[in-house]
């Protein structure tokens, strides 16, 4: 099976520092394959992440692509994004799965494996344990986002990287599929894959590729020689 790949967006690591250059770089990604786009500009007001979801749906109107909400239930729907991504501090799971499935259409819940995934809206949980990830699992989530893995300056608050040996363990745990985070490169995502993550998220490593068309193939080749 074919590795999940996610974009997760970090606007003020571009390097024109404002809301209008993310655009561009959530066209791109679309236009290269990514899988999945994270929005996650956490900071943003509800107006203008709105705004900017809209506009992310819109670009990849007509691809593969899959639009991801960080943490905002009401900007996902307004924007009919194709899931919501949800951290640590963010609205209960369970409850907004079972929100989900009396109040979104097509919704369908997480089973075993991979194949809810085609359900039209998606819940995921960014996990940093055992604990967490089993948690999630249990709470209906679709998929889990599990590090970091590596070192990396954005996930610094989360403390030392958690390791393959570790991603391996929950990956082993959990039957939902496990994408791998955190300083995630094209030198060390087949180790990650190895390890038996479905996929890998990242911000740097899509978002400023030279070429992101070649870093995909190369990703996905990753994963055939598994």
């Amino acid at each position: 099976m074919a590795p999940i790949l996610c974009y997760v967006t970090d606007r003020k690591s571009l390097p024109a520092p404002e809301t209008a250059s993310l655009p561009g770089a959530i066209r791109r990604a679309a236009a290269a394959g990514v899988d999945w786009i994270q929005i996650r500009e956490k900071d943003l007001s509800g107006r203008a992440l709105t705004a900017l979801a809209r506009e992310a749906v819109a670009s990849a109107r007509g691809s593969a692509t899959r639009i991801l909400i960080n943490g905002r239930l009401d900007v996902a729907l307004a924007a009919r994004a194709g899931g919501l991504h949800l951290g640590s501090d963010a609205l209960p799971l369970a409850e907004v799965a079972a929100w989900c499935a009396q109040n979104v259409p097509g919704f369908v819940g997480a089973a075993s494996g991979a194949a809810s995934l085609a359900s039209p809206f998606l819940l995921g949980a960014s996990c940093h344990s055992l604990a967490k990830a089993q948690a999630a699992e249990r709470d209906a989530a679709h998929y889990i986002f599990f590090g970091p893995i590596f070192s990396t300056p954005s996930k610094v608050q989360f403390g030392a990287p958690q390791g393959l040996a570790r991603l391996e363990e929950i990956c082993r745990a959990v039957r939902v599929p496990v994408l791998a985070i955190g300083g995630i490169t094209l030198g060390n995502a087949r180790a990650c894959l190895r390890a038996g993550a479905a996929g890998i998220a990242a911000i740097r490593l899509f978002q400023e590729s030279a070429d992101l068309h070649k870093a995909l193939s190369e990703l996905r080749r990753a994963s055939s020689s598994q």
